[in-house]
This record gives C-alpha cells, structure tokens and sequence, in this order.
C-alpha cells in the first residue's frame, strides 16, 4: 500500500511546506521501487519545487522546498548558518536522566557522531572521528491519544527534540545512547510501536525573501 499523500502546510512564490506522512520518502532511493517520494510527489505539481533537507523515511512532519535554485541556495545557506529552529517529539518508553537543565527545562546531549559504515544507513557514537553534534530535549505531558493497546504499561514517555546540529539520524542516535531509544526504532533498539515514533512538528525561520518570521506546525499524530 503507497503511503499517504503529503499535506500542503504553506505555499507562496518563493517555497513550500509539506506534512510528510511516516513511510515515505524524501527523495528517491536507488532502484525503481523507491522512486515515490515527497520531492517526486511535490514535483509533479511545482515543476520548480527542490529539496532543501530531509526527513527519514520512518519520520513524518515539516518538510520544507524551494522554489526555484535561487531560493533554493538561500533557504540551505539559513540551515548551515543554524537559523532555522527545528522541533520534534519524539516518544521513548523509558526517561533519559538530565544532567542539569537550563531554566526551560531543556538537557543537553553533545555526542560525536559518524556513519556506521560496516551497518549502514546507521549512524553512531563516535569520538575518534565523529562531528560534534549536539541536541536539546526536555519532557512533555505525555497526552498519548485514546490510550492506545500497543502503549499500555510501557511507561511511555514524551520528549520535545531540538536538534542544534543536523546529522544523520541524529535524534535516534542521541537517545539511544542515553538508553532511551525511540519506540519503532528497529535500527537502534526501540521498543515495539506502530511506527517510529518521531515526528517534526514545528519549523521557524526568517523568509529568505521578506526577513519576516514563517513559523510553521504539524499536529503530532501519536
């Protein structure tokens, strides 16, 4: 069965939002069978649509593009300068320990990481060679909807993710190795879900084109 399709969050004449569901992808994979993606799908109505970043296959949420190569370059020029504020939530079914927090609440987990070469598309913990990478986390009311059968007595947990740097699979990473994977995350040890747990949820960032404030937010779907 195909995924559902992307939701149009914001449109103007400079770039696009999108509500990507879980299971589909970003951009193709290789081989014929993963050529449905969000940026195939979004293309086919915006000609003039391009990828600016990317969400795993398993995350749903924010998906920015870009209109055009112009636009294209300066929305990726705000990502590497670390101006736009990107925020998921995420559930574990354990609580990671917070060495201190600041006076919002947040933690901080600052962990090197690098591919997994032998076990890609894995990522891991790496202080010989891995890049700074650096998260921000904080607890939320859990709020799980209906209580479903799948979370009952798992001692679920709901955590908002602020990631300051963008590594692969940065978030996954991070928390596993706090011991407190993300539940459906089969590549680092999450416990049984319906799906990866994760999901992006609220973008702000100033207009390449105006300078003025575009915030955006995605309804979490668990």
């Amino acid at each position: 069965m195909l995924p559902a399709p992307p939701i149009l969050v914001y449109e103007d004449r400079w770039l696009l939002a999108f509500d990507k569901p879980a299971g589909l992808l970003a951009v193709p994979g290789r081989g014929p069978e993963k050529a449905d993606c969000l940026a195939t799908r979004v293309q086919a109505r915006w000609p003039d649509a391009l990828t600016v970043h990317r969400l795993d296959q398993a995350t749903s949420g924010l998906m920015l593009m870009a209109r055009g190569a112009a636009m294209q370059r300066a929305l990726s020029a705000l990502f590497a300068a670390r101006q736009v504020d990107k925020r998921y939530q995420a559930l574990t079914w354990s609580c990671p320990v917070a060495a201190s927090t600041d006076a919002d609440g947040w933690a901080r987990i600052a962990l090197p990481l690098a591919p997994d070469w032998p076990r890609r598309p894995r990522s891991r913990v790496d202080w010989q060679h891995g890049r700074p990478s650096l998260t921000l986390w904080r607890l939320l009311p859990l709020c799980l909807p209906a209580a479903p059968a799948w979370a009952a007595g798992s001692g679920a947990t709901r955590l908002e993710l602020a990631p300051v740097t963008g590594r692969s699979h940065q978030l996954r990473v991070h928390l596993a190795a706090l011991g407190c994977p993300i539940a459906g995350d089969a590549l680092y040890g999450g416990a049984s879900a319906p799906r990866l747990m994760l999901h992006a949820s609220a973008l702000r960032l100033p207009h390449p084109a105006s300078g003025k404030t575009l915030a955006l937010h995605s309804s979490v779907p668990f």
